[in-house]
């Protein structure tokens, strides 16, 4: 089959290998799309795709948060209560992007196993179980958890939730797979070996989730629960809501295939997606492809006209993600990223090159919303929704991060009329509080004592 793709290079390695390395080797040739491949190739790697922006690029219209005029909050009333009618009759289902490792945080293990909470120490992993088990008390209803892996870290994330008893989740409940892979491919287009018995392989992409949920069965899982959307966000993001009633109900009134929360961006340069439209469709545009001028342009009160950036937290519905992959392909663009990749030299050694000498392709999930004939954006508080832990110190750090979780629930503190001090180190636990109502109801049962500058103190189980 490799031959088909112009992969001549890659028999010498299999007529070489032991028994044991040539079933690896099949295994992950089985994994490969040999029919797609050249085309890959030659589009992505031969040549190097060009980023087009389009000259009718214009911002993309969204729902203001909180709303504005009474027509928007009676809008938003009903929406929020379709939201908890679609989750208490089972129709919607969390889906947790958690394939990558804490390299970058100086942490060894998978991501989600990384300690965030400012008094406990509770993992990102812990955190969003308690949400979900906490929104599935609140309307009656299981709701189901899928957690994408990647090969590296699936076996080490499985371990972790058994260790820890799925965090008091109902058997079923949660669901993990495996993100699909794709060969690094050198500069003169020939895949790459990176030992004698493995191709160099990385993940596809955030975009593959869609693939792997078709290739894994858990959509097919997800159908014959009845679920009908799912509440997407990544690892790394603790503030987000697992499953927030308005957004899902403004995602089912809007009648949209994939929707969006978007922040007001806090700069022109900011490092998030820019929701655009071009062509009457919803377009996210990478903050390093957007024209400076563009990016710089002001409306007349002095705000950014290119404002809505992406925090990555989307509904997408089931039957979209089916038509997606209907082929048993993922209809979605592909994107080159140059990268230094070590391989196997002739020599039987290992090769560490100084300079890039291949590229990975991978697909992106907001490519899908172009392809969707009816998408939604809703604006988020930032302070409410996006806290990510990508470093471990600085912006977007898991210490900027744990300074929201405490800047939230001192907010909620007060707001359910206690008392917490600036200074003060709060954390309340998701399991009993994941919204302001929660906060009230259980302050109310549950008085607390003012909590002083400098003092740490935890609530809820």
């Amino acid at each position: 089959r490799n031959q088909t793709a112009n992969q001549g290079n890659l028999r010498k390695l299999y007529a070489y290998a032991s028994d044991a390395d040539k079933a690896n080797l099949e295994r992950q040739f089985a994994g490969i799309d040999w029919e797609e491949l050249p085309a890959i190739i030659e589009n992505y790697v031969l040549s190097r795709p060009k980023t087009d922006i389009p000259s009718d690029l214009s911002p993309a219209p969204f729902f203001p948060f909180p709303a504005k005029t009474p027509e928007q909050k009676e809008l938003y009333s009903r929406a929020t209560e379709l939201g908890e009618r679609m989750l208490r009759e089972g129709k919607v289902a969390c889906l947790t992007v958690a394939g990558g490792q804490g390299t970058r945080l100086g942490f060894d293990g998978p991501k989600g196993t990384y300690p965030i909470t400012p008094v406990l120490g509770k993992t990102l992993f812990q955190y969003f179980a308690e949400s979900i088990a906490r929104v599935s008390e609140k309307h009656g209803r299981p709701l189901l958890w899928f957690v994408m892996c990647s090969e590296l870290n699936y076996e080490a994330t499985r371990s972790f939730f058994e260790k820890h008893g799925d965090f008091g989740l109902a058997k079923g409940q949660v669901n993990f797979f495996v993100q699909g892979t794709m060969p690094a491919i050198g500069l003169d287009g020939k895949l790459i070996a990176a030992s004698k018995d493995s191709l160099a392989l990385a993940p596809n992409g955030h975009g593959g989730t869609l693939l792997a949920l078709r290739k894994s069965g858990c959509l097919d899982k997800m159908k014959n629960a009845g679920v009908e959307c799912l509440s997407y966000f990544q690892v790394d993001n603790p503030l987000v809501p697992v499953a927030d009633p308005l957004f899902l109900g403004l995602h089912a009134l809007e009648r949209s295939q994939m929707s969006s929360r978007m922040l007001p961006k806090t700069g022109p340069f900011e490092k998030l997606g820019n929701f655009c439209m071009t062509g009457g469709r919803l377009q996210i545009i990478e903050y390093s492809d957007m024209p400076t001028e563009l990016a710089e342009r002001k409306k007349a009160d002095g705000t950014l006209d290119f404002l809505a950036g992406s925090p990555a937290i989307h509904v997408i519905d089931v039957a979209f993600i089916e038509s997606l992959t209907a082929d048993g392909r993922l209809s979605l663009p592909w994107h080159r990223a140059d990268k230094k990749v070590p391989y196997l030299a002739p020599d039987g050694t290992i090769v560490k090159p100084e300079s890039p000498n291949a590229v990975k392709v991978e697909s992106f999930i907001f490519d899908a919303l172009p392809l969707a004939e009816r998408v939604m954006v809703l604006e988020g508080a930032r302070e409410e929704i996006f806290g990510p832990t990508k470093n471990a110190t600085g912006v977007d750090s898991a210490e900027s991060c744990r300074a929201m979780l405490v800047a939230r629930d001192i907010r909620r503190m007060r707001l359910a009329g206690m008392q917490a001090e600036d200074g003060a180190i709060v954390e309340i636990s998701p399991r009993c509080v994941v919204d302001d109502a929660d906060a009230i109801a259980y302050f109310k049962e549950n008085p607390a004592t003012p909590v002083a500058a400098g003092e740490r103190k935890a609530f809820g189980k």
